[in-house]
């Protein structure tokens, strides 16, 4: 499972800033990244100290501040109390909404108190060595034309690792903004067309996550065919991987729906909506496919505890085979030790080896009935 299944319910212990800092900076000292997407292209990033200046983040171009569509987005990698703090205090956010902000482990949703949209997003990563599903969290706070996003795991929404140096923060970026090429379109549409774009790498997330689900679904099949009985135990925890999976795409879906319900409310443009209706039908994708696993591993369950009973019957039929010879020599011994004065060849020359020969007669015997019978 992950810092998914095994750690998901402790709440990560956000970093603090070193208490002298370097000279180079690095994403512990600086830990804000900010850009301007001005005419639906990306500039390039900014490293700030504080949340405000990454606020004041300036445009690349002379006049590219003038443009009425332009974007500022805000990514923290790795946040701290006082940092969220700052956040809190700069746009005045609700009480709840702070609770939130300094509380990880929520289920996926979405939220809007006053002019602030509070969405909660779960990537997932599957690490195959493990058979684990690592899930990732991420706080999205967007007003007006900034979206802020904090990252509360070792992920970026891709699954990209965090890179421990500024260098490497840089160059993620510096390839997302080539990516980001064949969005134009999509990034022409505002701030909340980031929300969905962010919204739908982390579904397509999932895909990579049910291939390897599927993969490791199939080596259990072979296992559980080929006797192993070890078989069931990997049994169960990847059906608590899957059901995993499960819960976390169901409240994405809900998140989906609950935009969609407020799109008409909040003037959302229908080419964005066109967009959301992709990642939904993405979702209901998953969710389908997360459902037929759970459902494939409880049959193979089912036919692993059918095979364990069959060999358990077999060793049984053996055990009571063994047995049943054992018991034959053990009677005639029985009974000529029952030491009485009056006994049939008590006092014979030959009674010893009759006696002898009787008990391996009748353990031939019955040894060839149960090879017949396969028993044996």
């Amino acid at each position: 499972m992950s810092p998914v299944s095994r750690h998901r319910f402790e709440r990560p212990s956000l970093r603090k800033r070193p208490a002298a800092a370097p000279a180079t900076p690095t994403p512990e000292a600086a830990s804000l990244f900010s850009r301007r997407i001005v005419d639906s292209e990306p500039q390039d990033l900014i490293v700030s100290d504080s949340f405000a200046d990454a606020l004041t983040v300036p445009d690349s171009g002379s006049d590219a501040s003038t443009e009425s569509g332009a974007i500022t987005q805000v990514i923290i990698p790795r946040s701290t109390p006082e940092l969220l703090a700052e956040i809190a205090s700069t746009w005045d956010l609700h009480p709840v909404l702070v609770d939130d902000l300094f509380h990880a482990n929520q289920r996926a949703k979405v939220e809007r108190y006053d002019e602030v949209l509070f969405v909660v997003l779960q990537s997932a990563v599957y690490i195959d060595a493990k058979e684990e599903v690592e899930f990732n969290e991420f706080h999205l706070l967007m007003k007006d034309d900034v979206l802020v996003i904090i990252c509360q795991g070792d992920r970026f929404v891709d699954g990209t690792p965090i890179p421990g140096s500024l260098g490497g923060i840089r160059e993620y970026f510096t390839n997302e903004k080539r990516a980001w090429t064949k969005d134009r379109e999509l990034l022409s549409l505002g701030p909340e067309a980031l929300v969905y774009r962010l919204l739908d790498t982390a579904v397509d997330g999932y895909f990579p996550v049910l291939d390897g689900l599927q993969i490791d679904k199939d080596g259990i099949e072979r296992q559980v065919f080929s006797g192993d009985t070890a078989a069931a135990e990997r049994i169960y925890l990847l059906s608590q991987e899957v059901i995993d999976v499960l819960h976390n795409s169901t409240h994405l879906n809900r998140l989906t729906q609950s935009l969609g319900n407020g799109a008409s409310k909040y003037a959302i443009p229908d080419e964005l909506r066109a967009y959301l209706d992709d990642v939904t039908d993405h979702l209901t994708r998953v969710l389908a496919e997360a459902g037929e696993l759970r459902e494939a591993l409880s049959q193979i369950l089912n036919v692993n505890s059918t095979l364990v009973a069959q060999r358990q019957n077999e060793d049984m039929k053996k055990i009571s085979g063994w047995a049943a010879i054992l018991f034959a020599p053990t009677l005639v011994g029985a009974i000529y030790g029952m030491n009485f004065d009056d006994m049939p060849e008590l006092h014979w020359a030959f009674g010893y080896p009759m006696a002898l020969g009787l008990m391996l007669g009748l353990g031939i015997v019955l040894y060839v009935v149960f090879r017949v019978k396969k028993w044996m």
